[in-house]
């Protein structure tokens, strides 16, 4: 499957449409109004300067306003009734901004004219916009169907509901690589053939058979054990699935339907893509500004290290991003330069690795500063889990292994768990800091990262930080 390849499809035909609709749009401006405002013909008036820079700029417009719909986040498996909803609201939203940004400065010699523009180019918008995306979608609904298209499809358990639920999946399309035995006494009720080991040899029969999704079909009735199970599967970050009538074992999670299957996503949040996609463009948007008008700053901060202590201004260190990715990360110097010589160690407040200024710059969160420049390359977000050392994550998971959830997401500058419990100076204190990692993520939205802003600002205006 080529997602990449469909998703140009999309934004191809996007832009095709776009164009042909706005050349239409001037057309019929020109019968209704251009006309009898002194345009002697129809190919004058497209040779307007401001005609010409429409007919250019409008379709980038409507690219980025379906990008930010989210319609290309995921371009492989598309709901139909979905497609036809998210369509006609964008093309709204779209036609309204459009009509009254550029139309209402035309003066026609009826207010009924407007009506026509407005209906009119919202109807040709509509129309020739979701007729080639129906098109292309019903196109990969085929390619699944016929089996062009699958998702290699990784199933936990061998017993009869294992069974049953790979036939389901099979038909809807999925290619189900195999079965995998919960536990040495696990009944067997699939072909013996496609049980392809247990749950050690899971991350060699990922790499084998290049699974995509992994899928929890077991038999056992106790809730523990399923919980423990489903933890194992956090390290491996892909989507996990798992049968809607064990929905009791955890208390907070998205119900949805994958495939027409009653399936439930335990690796997913309820943050919509649109939401995801304005969030990124807020966070580059954010980080170019603030980057900007901070520069003097940056420039006073810098002159003040270099005169505090000996070393550099920066400070880096690795960190582990989203999909479990390594990143450089930056922030201002707070420390004697060999704060770490004995190993990786957890600062505090009476930590005497810091400096005196550097003790300013914590104290308001200010040495994190830079790290506008990881949201400008999109290692980072503004909003988001903190990221952490590796080493201090191994020892994370061994306490809480849900933690990989957070890889799902960009870490950020800021975080609930910052702003509502600040600094952690042992694993322990890691933990319980976590939980309100964890509660972000189960309800992330732009509200909340609003929110979440909010409480920095005071934060760093009172000075709670260490």
């Amino acid at each position: 499957m080529n997602k990449r390849r469909q998703t140009a499809l999309y934004i191809f035909s996007d832009y095709i449409s776009a164009f042909i609709v706005w050349f239409l749009f001037n057309v019929l401006r020109y019968e209704v109004f251009a006309i009898y405002e002194g345009a002697s013909s129809l190919l004058i008036y497209l040779q307007y300067p401001n005609v010409i820079a429409g007919q250019v700029l409008i379709p980038f417009f409507w690219l980025i306003l379906y990008y930010l719909s989210g319609y290309y986040n995921k371009p492989i498996g598309k709901s139909r009734l979905h497609e036809l909803f998210l369509t006609c609201i964008t093309t709204l939203i779209g036609t309204l901004i459009v009509f009254f940004v550029l139309v209402l400065d035309d003066l026609p010699q009826s207010f009924n004219v407007y009506y026509q523009l407005f209906f009119g180019l919202f109807g040709m918008q509509f129309v020739l916009t979701y007729i080639p995306r129906l098109c292309i979608t019903q196109a990969g609904i085929r390619n699944i169907r016929s089996r062009k298209w699958s998702i290699p499809v990784l199933i936990i358990g061998t017993g009869p509901k294992a069974a049953k639920l790979a036939q389901n999946l099979y038909d809807l399309g999925s290619d189900i690589a195999g079965f995998i035995r919960e536990n040495e006494d696990a009944v067997v009720a699939v072909d013996p053939d496609t049980v392809l080991g247990s749950v050690a040899d899971i991350p060699k029969v990922i790499r084998s058979h290049r699974v995509n999704e992994l899928v929890l079909a077991v038999e056992s009735a106790d809730n523990q054990q399923l919980i423990s199970l489903l933890y194992s599967l956090y390290p491996y970050k892909m989507p996990i699935r798992i049968l809607a009538d064990r929905m009791g074992l955890l208390s907070r999670v998205r119900i949805k339907t994958i495939v027409g299957v009653p399936l439930v996503d335990m690796t997913d949040n309820n943050f919509s893509p649109a939401a995801q996609n304005i969030k990124f463009c807020l966070d580059k948007i954010g980080a170019g500004l603030a980057l900007l008008l901070l520069s003097p700053l940056f420039l006073y901060l810098s002159r003040r290290i270099r005169r505090d202590s000996e070393g550099p201004v920066f400070f880096k260190q690795e960190r582990i991003g989203r999909f479990g990715k390594p990143f450089m990360m930056y922030k201002f110097r707070t420390m004697y330069p060999d704060a770490e010589s004995d190993g990786p160690m957890l600062s505090s407040e009476q930590d005497p690795r810091i400096t005196p200024f550097g003790r300013i710059l914590r104290k308001y969160r200010i040495d994190e500063l830079p790290q506008f420049w990881n949201v400008l390359r999109g290692d980072m977000s503004l909003v988001g889990p903190r990221p952490e050392r590796k080493c201090f994550i191994d020892q994370i998971i061994k306490q809480a292994p849900y933690y990989y959830l957070l890889h799902n997401v960009r870490p950020g500058i800021t975080s609930l768990g910052m702003v509502k419990y600040g600094y952690a100076d042992n694993v322990d204190k890691m933990v319980e800091r976590l939980e309100y990692d964890i509660l972000y993520y189960e309800n992330m939205s732009l509200t909340m990262d609003l929110t979440i802003l909010i409480y920095t600002v005071q934060t760093v205006i009172t000075g709670k930080g260490i």
